[in-house]
C-alpha cells in the first residue's frame, strides 16, 4: 500500500516541498531500497506502479513528486543553467531521500535508483556526481545531463555501483549517442555497465528491461 514519507528539507527550492511516497515493506524490514524517479508530465504513483513487476521480496520503494510534475522546464540536451534550479533541486531530493535511508539503516550498497526518461537523466546526473557506491541505478530512457560537449569533471570511483542503461535506438527525446557516452563515462568511474539500445522501440519500458531490473535487484539485495 502507499503511503507518504515525510522529510524536511533544509533548504527552500522547487521540489523539496513536494510529497514522497513509499510502497513496498517498511524500511526496518527492507533487505533493499529502490528510489524511482518519474519522467515529465507523470507522478510519482505511476513510477511506483511500475514496482508491481519487479519479484524481489523485501525491497521498499521511495518516490518522490516533481512540483508541477517537471524536474526541469526544458530538454537534458539544453544548457544547464536554463534548466536551473530544477536540476539542482531534483538532484537535492534524491540526496535528501538517500541520506534518510542511510540514517534509517539501511547501506549505500543497498540502495538502487531507477528513473525513467527525465527521471533516469536526473538519477544518471546524481549517481555521477554524487561519488557514493549504491547498489544500482537504472536509466531507462535516459542519459546524463548537459549540452553536447559538456565538460565531464566528474571525480572518484564508482566500484561495484551497478548501471544499467537502457533505450531506443531511434528515441527522439534520447539520442542514442549519448546513451552511449554515458555508458563510457560511467565505465571511466569504474562502474559495473550494462547497455543496451533496442531497435525501433518507442519511448517506454519494455519487458527485457524489467527482467535486466530484477536481475540487478536479486544481486543488490544479496549483498
Amino acid at each position: 500500500m502507499m503511503r507518504e514519507l515525510h522529510i524536511v528539507s533544509k533548504e527552500i527550492a522547487p521540489h523539496n516541498s513536494s510529497k514522497i511516497l513509499m510502497d513496498g515493506v517498511e524500511l526496518d524490514k527492507a533487505k533493499a531500497v529502490m528510489i524511482m524517479i518519474h519522467g515529465r508530465g507523470a507522478t510519482a504513483e505511476s513510477i511506483l506502479d511500475i514496482a508491481q513487476y519487479f519479484i524481489v521480496d523485501a525491497v521498499t520503494y521511495i518516490a518522490p513528486q516533481a512540483n508541477g510534475g517537471t524536474w526541469y522546464p526544458y530538454s537534458f540536451l539544453m544548457p544547464t543553467e536554463q534548466n536551473e534550479p530544477g536540476i539542482t533541486s531534483g538532484l537535492q531530493r534524491i540526496s535528501e531521500i538517500v541520506d534518510h535511508v542511510v540514517t534509517s539503516g539501511i547501506p549505500e550498497q543497498k540502495i538502487m535508483l531507477l528513473g525513467f526518461s527525465q527521471g533516469a537523466c536526473l538519477s544518471l546526473e546524481w549517481t555521477a556526481r554524487s561519488n557514493k557506491k549504491i547498489g544500482a541505478v537504472f536509466g531507462l530512457s535516459g542519459g546524463l545531463i548537459g549540452p553536447n560537449a559538456t565538460l565531464r569533471n566528474y571525480s572518484g570511483t564508482l566500484e561495484n555501483t551497478s548501471v544499467f542503461l537502457g533505450c531506443s535506438d531511434v528515441d527522439f527525446h534520447i539520442p542514442k549517442e549519448r546513451v552511449i557516452e554515458s555508458a563510457d563515462i560511467f565505465k571511466k568511474l569504474n562502474a559495473s555497465v550494462t547497455i543496451t539500445l533496442y531497435p525501433n522501440m518507442a519511448h517506454t519500458v519494455n519487458d527485457d528491461e524489467i527482467d535486466q531490473v530484477n536481475s540487478i535487484m536479486r544481486d543488490v539485495a544479496k549483498k
